[in-house]
Parts: structure tokens; C-alpha cells; sequence
């Protein structure tokens, strides 16, 4: 059983940075994606980073030139830095694997952009 556990979150001032981090656990193989998500209050799940298998990334519009995924280390963690905060980016911010086994979900967690 492949399990997520997320940790990074907090809150920040506009401008401010957050690098989330993402551990894996249990028997990964043959990973498709890596991927972040981000969920805020009233709205739909967004995808805000993705790692496809061969190394090629995707980033929400939103989040172009400030947001960076990086891949599994050898610590089974992957992360996000995320610079240049806005308060449009408060949301609970979730990873996600896609692979052989199926795909997981980390527990999420919250962003907050205030000052």
C-alpha cells in the first residue's frame, strides 16, 4: 500500500516563499505522474505542477515562473517551492502519484497567503 504524507504548509506574507514536501511510502512502481494539487474553499481541486514520466513538467498558467516541482530523491520525498506567494494561492495544497499500482493521495496540506 502506497501512502503520502505532506508537510511544508503555513502561512506567509504576500511575496513570502513555502517549499511543501511530499514522502512516499509502500511498494511504488512504474509512476506515471507526479503531481500537486491545490483545493480552495468553494472551489474545485485544481492540478498546479506536474512531473510526467520522462522528466517533462506542467504548471497551471497561475503558477508559471513562481512554482517548481521537483522529482523523487533518493528519501522517496518530492516538493514544491513555491516563491512570490500571492493571496490567491491560499488553498490546502495536496500531492499526488499516478502509477503502476494505482494512484494516492497525501492527507493535503493548508497555504495561506496573508499578511
Amino acid at each position: 500500500q502506497v501512502q503520502l504524507v505532506e508537510s511544508g504548509g503555513g502561512l506567509v506574507p504576500p511575496g513570502g516563499s513555502l517549499r511543501l514536501s511530499c514522502t512516499a511510502s509502500g511498494s511504488i512502481f512504474n509512476i506515471y505522474t507526479m503531481n500537486w494539487y491545490r483545493q480552495a474553499p468553494g472551489e474545485m481541486r485544481e492540478l498546479v505542477a506536474r512531473i510526467i514520466s520522462g522528466g517533462s513538467t506542467n504548471y497551471a498558467d497561475s503558477v508559471k515562473g513562481r512554482f517548481t516541482i521537483s522529482s523523487f530523491n533518493a528519501k522517496n520525498t518530492m516538493y514544491l517551492q513555491m516563491n512570490n506567494l500571492k493571496p490567491e494561492d491560499t488553498a490546502v495544497y495536496y500531492c499526488n502519484l499516478d502509477g503502476g499500482w494505482g494512484a494516492t493521495w497525501g492527507q493535503g496540506t493548508q497555504v495561506t497567503v496573508s499578511s
